[in-house]
């Protein structure tokens, strides 16, 4: 019910307004949210780095339906690619970006996954420049096909581009099995759109069970697993089943979302596991964090006491 609840709140335009004119909201955001500008997810990609943690940056937005919006957010992407490598942040991939294709196209019409496919290659086009990679994420099961076909033709140039597979989705543990081959890289997470019981498992035991058979047939496979949750159970699930299939750390990696549980994070990253931070900026930060909020309730208490202790 919660996470039904939450799930429409992101699309309230109303209470979303509420939320971003709330003094107090502003200030908690932040440790979620780095900032709206290019520089502030520079400065904290450079402070995770210092840590030992490795960054993907997202720029904050999706179905854009406006040409000129599409062709702002590519630009963004190729200023802070710019940006992280004059930082000295991008070599290895130790910083990368994680892109929307709705935010870049796919819901412009007809024309739309060719549009978001040609945004996609100069983002990934100016990642190579920079030495690092691009993911592309996942959004509601009605984009997975397209995605995953604009996966395919940008591997054809840039076999290094990202996957991300949601576990939620009755069809993800086949689409494991099928990108789990070598040089492919793959981020298994939960989900967190609101999806019908026909294409989704609804309840959270059978989420997390076929989290763990996705990570399976990851960790099975010659591909590069991306665990991205905070579930400590799953964590560790996922730390055993690299030990059972003969991984070792470096060849699979950790990610959570940049303010959640860093000090887990921090751990992980001294114990020598490679933990990847998924660091969010922009103004469109409203839909991003309820939405966060709705994958696991435990975010919505960590929130909540964040919001209830600035207050």
């Amino acid at each position: 019910m919660l996470r039904q609840t939450l799930l429409q709140l992101s699309k309230s335009t109303k209470v979303r307004s509420l939320v971003e004119t709330a003094p107090v909201s502003r200030g908690v955001v932040r440790r979620f949210v780095p900032g709206a500008a290019t520089p502030d997810a520079v400065r904290a990609a450079a402070d995770l780095a210092g840590s030992h943690r490795y960054v993907t940056i997202d720029f904050l937005g999706e179905d854009t339906t406006d040409m000129a919006q599409a062709r702002a957010t590519r630009d963004a992407y190729l200023a802070l690619l710019q940006q992280l490598r004059d930082a000295g942040l991008t070599e290895g991939g130790r910083s990368e970006v994680s892109v929307k294709l709705s935010a870049v196209g796919q819901s412009l019409g007809a024309d739309g996954d060719k549009i978001a496919l040609e945004h996609a290659w100069d983002i990934c086009s100016a990642a190579h420049e920079a030495g690092t990679t691009v993911t592309l994420d996942m959004e509601d099961h009605t984009t997975t096909d397209a995605t995953l076909a604009t996966l395919r033709e940008l591997r054809d140039d840039f076999p290094w581009v990202g996957a991300v597979l949601q576990a939620y989705l009755r069809r993800t543990e086949a689409d494991c099995r099928d990108l789990a081959t070598a040089g492919s890289r793959v981020r298994l997470c939960k989900g967190a759109y609101d999806e019908p019981a026909s294409v989704a498992f609804t309840d959270r035991a059978e989420v997390d069970k076929s989290y763990v058979r996705c990570a399976k047939a990851l960790m099975a496979g010659d591909g590069y697993p991306m665990l991205a949750t905070h579930d400590p159970r799953l964590v560790d699930i996922g730390g055993a089943l690299a030990v059972q299939h003969g991984r070792s750390q470096g060849s699979y990696e950790f990610q959570m979302l940049y303010g959640i549980r860093p000090d887990e994070q921090q751990r992980l990253a001294d114990q020598g596991e490679k933990v990847r931070v998924y660091v969010p900026y922009g103004d469109e930060w409203y839909g991003y964090l309820v939405r966060r909020m709705a994958e696991r309730p435990a975010n919505t208490a960590f929130f909540l006491r964040a919001l209830a202790t600035r207050g």
